[in-house]
């Protein structure tokens, strides 16, 4: 009998042995996420500084090109009783006067003008009218006001000079008699005309409004800022700031300001949100040198995963007999703490759930979970078969892969913003230059569908115009 039950603790000790050494599988309870509902979060708006400048010589060129050959034409002499023509002889040259009222455009005009000029009178049904046609030849120098309405660049221009090339003359009898004498007192005759045209011409061919708004559909679509963690930024312009023109030297200023939504989206490339229609202009008398970008980095679970998943690749954790592999992490969240599965292989085999609440380290720019720790059942079933899982120095160092590193994405966020505010041509004509101060981190919430980081970024941003089309 003795000897029957030596061999039996023998067996019993065989078995015991063997049971250690091979693999155990754990059926742990998955903690639910909670239910499903959109993604919102409140987006704190950014304002980004705009400053626009445009040379005079492209207004000129633009002006130029609106006004070639004749002008103007008025063929009823029956409502005012002049009829007119003018045709631009040369190139309009509009420079800065520089005057001492401060600063305006002087316009300087070649032109060629045939006027037909009415006098008498009509009783009882009989017209006793005399016609007389002048015939121009001159440089008309004007002078304009300026300020911004609507989009548009608004001129207020006088007539201050009129140069004669030739002496004006009359049609007397089918010949060209000169009248000097007649027409310098009368050239408020065409005075008005000249003016209008060429406050119509300036307006047309500085209206802002197609320029930036199709330059800031290009900021506004969204670019990838990071390949490695397909990270894009996406600005959603919400309203537009303008001061009023300003001529300093050769160039008009115009101080804008944007008003916008910021978001970093992890995953595919997202739509831009960018709708020209909803743009609103509002006048407002300065606008601050720098920005302010408050961005909304936003993290899906499935996206954070994988980058977690990642973190454990090659690790194992335990020791001697004891070990792990960790071959995909899920995360989710759950009453505001985020839920983190661990499929594993090894001494055990199965899901292991830990639960801990989302921190942010200023210092290494990770996320990481405080408190980390098994989910209740976990621990419970860990504790009957693979206790050696639940020691603190185990749970450390799988606490220590269980981090979301964000610092590659603010500093490849920070690069990629940069190749945009180094000369950056979003459109022919259109050149965008700034500097941007670090990235500071303010806080995270957590979504039923993402992690949301929210970053503050300052520096400055300068938008020319050069070359209009």
């Amino acid at each position: 009998m003795l000897k029957f039950f030596s061999i039996l603790l023998v067996i019993l000790f065989i078995v015991s042995v063997s049971g250690c050494s091979t693999s155990q599988k754990i059926a742990t309870l998955k903690p639910e996420p909670d239910d499903a509902v959109p993604l919102v979060y409140e987006n704190v708006p950014s304002f980004i500084n705009l400053p626009i400048s445009v040379k005079l010589k492209d207004i000129e060129n633009q002006t130029n090109a609106l006004l070639n050959g004749l002008i103007y034409e008025d063929n009823n002499i029956e409502d005012d009783d002049i009829e007119m023509k003018i045709w631009k002889l040369a190139p309009i040259t509009i420079v800065n006067d520089h005057g001492v009222s401060g600063e305006r455009i002087k316009t300087i005009l070649p032109l060629k003008a045939i006027v037909k000029y009415r006098i008498g009178t009509k009783k009882l049904g009989i017209s006793f009218y005399d016609t007389r046609e002048f015939n121009l030849n001159g440089v008309v120098t004007l002078l304009s006001d300026v300020n911004l309405t609507n989009w548009k660049l608004n001129t207020i221009t006088e007539l201050k000079s009129l140069d004669w090339n030739e002496s004006p003359t009359m049609t007397v009898f089918g010949k060209n008699v000169p009248v000097t004498y007649l027409i310098n007192p009368g050239v408020k005759l065409f005075k008005s005309k000249i003016e209008k045209k060429i406050d119509s011409a300036i307006e047309k061919s500085m209206d802002f409004k197609p320029n930036v708004l199709a330059a800031l559909e290009k900021i506004c679509t969204p670019f990838e800022m990071s390949d490695v963690y397909h990270s894009w930024l996406r600005i959603v312009p919400i309203e537009i700031y303008s001061t009023n023109a300003k001529l300093k030297n050769d160039t008009f200023l115009l101080e804008m300001g944007m008003k916008c939504n910021m978001e970093t989206l992890i995953g595919s490339k997202p739509e831009s949100k960018f709708d020209a229609t909803k743009i609103i202009l509002k006048s407002v008398t300065k606008i601050p040198q720098e920005i302010t970008a408050n961005i909304v980095a936003v993290s899906t679970y499935q996206e954070a995963s994988k980058i977690m998943t990642k973190n454990f690749s090659g690790q194992e954790f335990g020791s001697g007999s004891n070990k792990i592999k960790v071959q995909n992490v899920a995360i989710w969240q759950k009453k505001a703490k985020m839920i983190i599965a661990l499929d594993v292989t090894g001494s055990v085999n199965g899901t292991i759930y830990l639960a801990g609440f989302p921190q942010y380290n200023e210092q290494t720019k990770e996320v990481f979970f405080d408190q980390l720790d098994y989910a209740l059942d976990t621990k419970n079933k860990l504790i009957r078969t693979a206790n050696w899982l639940t020691q603190a120095l185990v749970l450390r160092k799988i606490q220590q892969s269980c981090r979301y590193s964000i610092k590659p994405n603010l500093e490849e966020g920070k690069q990629s913003m940069m190749k945009y505010l180094k000369n950056y041509s979003p459109m022919l004509g259109v050149y965008i230059n700034g500097k941007m101060e670090d990235i500071q981190f303010q806080k995270i919430e957590l979504t039923n569908q993402a992690i949301i980081a929210f970053i503050k970024v300052k520096g400055t941003v300068n938008v020319s115009v050069n070359g209009l089309k």
